[in-house]
């Protein structure tokens, strides 16, 4: 397990950089929105507090929207990302697979818009990361679920339980079970499998603070992945239709109780070589097909 080590702004020499907040006010609000598409791709938002994916991030270009799809204002130097499924506001931390760093972000925008990117980040989030402006990365992205949990229901998200009238009950404090001492618990809270530090779940500030980390770097071969299928036959007859690109084979999926199928093309040398192979996966019908880091 690698441990996750602090890297101050100053020890970055960015001390001097302050987070400038935009004029326009931020009403944010929780929401997961229908299907849409993009790019000729079709995309179907849904709530993932176990999400934890790897493939390639972008940055945002100029045509960065005023205010985000849950209601904040855009700020290019936020801790902010744009995701094209997730519920929106969430916090994930992205891992930049080839640098090492780690940073926690407010995932509170739709996109990005090009299928081979699964999430889009400020330039100021870019710069930390080592990301070069207008480029990708090869990242993880974990959501962390007491935080995003907490977040959904501060916001009007999640399951609505009516509360009890306050003159309906008492609270009796009781002893713990044998063998256990009297304490008080510890905060609830994630442990995070990226790098082993435990997320609380009190509700983040609408202003993500800068909270980069470090671990070894990681990279890994660029890989086209698509299908999700409960018959073997059904992936091999993806695999024929994909008998144009390199190494097209069938993986397992680990499953909820069953077995399922999917096809991977690659290893690929470069993301021009992904972004490329993605395109024809598309065109040959593989809609749900997207890049990952492995």
């Amino acid at each position: 397990m690698r441990l996750a080590l602090p890297m101050t702004l100053t020890a970055l020499g960015l001390a001097a950089c302050v987070h400038q907040v935009p004029a326009t006010s931020s009403e944010p609000h929780y929401t997961i929105g229908t299907g849409y598409e993009a790019d000729g791709v079709w995309h179907y938002p849904r709530e993932d507090f176990g999400y934890d994916r790897t493939g390639l991030a972008g940055v945002y270009g100029d045509d960065a929207p005023t205010m985000t799809t849950d209601g904040e204002a855009y700020d290019s130097r936020a801790m902010a990302g744009a995701s094209q499924t997730l519920q929106l506001p969430c916090i994930v931390q992205i891992t930049d697979l080839q640098t090492g760093r780690q940073l926690l972000l407010r995932v509170n925008d739709r996109g990005p818009a090009d299928p081979g990117r699964i999430l889009a980040v400020t330039p100021h989030a870019a710069e930390l990361l080592g990301i070069p402006a207008g480029g990708s990365a090869e990242v993880r992205v974990t959501v962390q679920q007491g935080a995003s949990e907490a977040l959904a229901d501060a916001l009007g998200g999640g399951i609505q339980i009516q509360a009890a009238p306050v003159g309906g009950f008492h609270a009796t404090s009781l002893a713990p079970p044998p063998g256990v001492s009297q304490a008080g618990g510890p905060a609830i809270g994630q442990f995070d499998a990226a790098n082993s530090n435990p997320v609380t779940a009190s509700v983040p500030p609408l202003v993500l603070p800068v909270t980069l980390t470090t671990v070894a770097p990681d990279p890994g071969g660029l890989y086209i992945q698509s299908g999700s299928f409960g018959r073997q036959l059904d992936a091999w007859r993806q695999t024929a239709r994909l008998g144009g690109l390199p190494n097209a084979h069938v993986i397992a999926i680990p499953g909820q109780g069953r077995s399922l199928y999917g096809v991977q093309t690659g290893p690929y040398a470069n993301v021009a070589q992904a972004d490329a192979a993605l395109a024809a996966t598309l065109r040959a019908g593989a809609v749900d097909a997207t890049i990952i880091v492995q």
